[in-house]
């Protein structure tokens, strides 16, 4: 496997609403054998460098397979540009993923292979099994299991926010230090209203054996992968990793936001020690709703405004509600 992939540092929000200050990843790959296949495709933003690695990882050769596992467009943007390079290449993906394809691109490639859970196409000595993951976070999402090595090309699950600045594989002590708050995020606000149709994919991820995760966002992953199956499980069920507090406020005049501090220094008085306290008029609802996975007990707290609630906290709350957030002590 050659990743083929590049580091987008200069966009300042991710899908139009999310602030990105670290920047993500934009991962793809390509398996050379007998057979060669692309392993999906990229943004447009970093589209030069795509080409450029994918032209070093093909050294001349034409690609027999084109496997488009995800139809969103910050990985399907080079798609068309593939296809209409290499016309006699034939595309593996779902046959909605297909269908997509002519709504989004008017394309209509010369040969198709289309796939359905358990499928399998052999490259030589690789052989990809194919995984339905429908809503995770897309309805035409397909995995790739490469059985030679215990790949799991596992589109947008188990990616995360945050350039990987060099360090294309992860390790747990680093993740923890560096990416935990991206991935978390990544997950709460990307794929955490799918948290049943997560579970199903991981139900069928513990029945096969997996060396290795390698996601369209972020790290990959060739060890520790019970840490972040972990994760996901925690996510995916809506439990909290931590018995802590949020308390997030919107305080127009400074009065909310008193009350919010000096109830974090009561929590802390009385033993709470993991509290999180979230300024709604300073930080994207994005954060709440990260913090709102992750901790147990929320606080919400917000003066009324014409008449109704603060618009930041309402934002807030519907953000948390179109995402599932559940199992959690509210205090208002």
């Amino acid at each position: 496997m050659v990743w083929i992939g590049a580091d987008d540092r200069s966009m300042p929000i991710f899908e139009g609403m999310f602030p990105i200050p670290n920047g993500v990843s934009y991962n793809s790959y390509v398996i050379r054998d007998e057979k060669i296949i692309i392993m999906d495709t990229c943004d447009v933003s970093v589209a030069p460098q795509y080409w450029e690695n994918l032209m070093a990882a093909l050294d001349g050769r034409s690609p027999d397979y084109f496997f488009v596992g995800h139809m969103e467009p910050d990985h399907g943007a080079q798609i068309k540009r593939i296809v209409d390079t290499y016309p006699d290449v034939v595309v593996v993906a779902s046959p909605r993923a297909i269908e997509m394809m002519n709504d989004f691109y008017g394309l209509v490639p010369k040969n198709t292979m289309p796939i359905s859970e358990g499928d399998t196409l052999s490259l030589g000595k690789h052989t990809l099994t194919f995984v339905q993951a429908m809503m995770v976070h897309w309805p035409e999402v397909m995995f790739a299991y490469d059985s030679y090595d215990g790949t799991l090309y596992c589109e947008d699950a188990f990616g995360s926010f945050g350039a990987s600045d060099g360090q294309l594989f992860a390790d747990r002590e680093t993740f923890d230090r560096k990416y935990l708050d991206d991935a978390r995020r990544y997950y709460t606000n990307i794929v955490g209203k799918y948290g049943k149709h997560v579970q199903k994919v991981l139900s069928k991820a513990g029945g096969i054996k997996i060396s290795r995760f390698c996601p369209l966002h972020g790290q990959v992953w060739d060890k520790d992968l019970d840490y972040i199956l972990d994760k996901y499980q925690h996510w995916s069920t809506y439990e909290p990793e931590v018995k802590g507090v949020v308390v997030a406020y919107a305080s127009m005049y400074g009065n909310t936001e008193a009350a919010a501090n000096l109830l974090a220094q009561k929590l802390n008085e009385k033993g709470v020690k993991d509290v999180s306290v979230i300024n709604l008029m300073m930080t994207h609802a994005s954060y709440l709703v990260a913090d709102a996975f992750k901790y147990s007990n929320l606080v919400l707290a917000a003066p009324t405004y014409n008449n109704g609630l603060q618009p930041m906290m309402r934002t807030a709350i519907e953000d948390m509600a179109s995402m599932a957030v559940q199992k959690r002590k509210f205090s208002l």
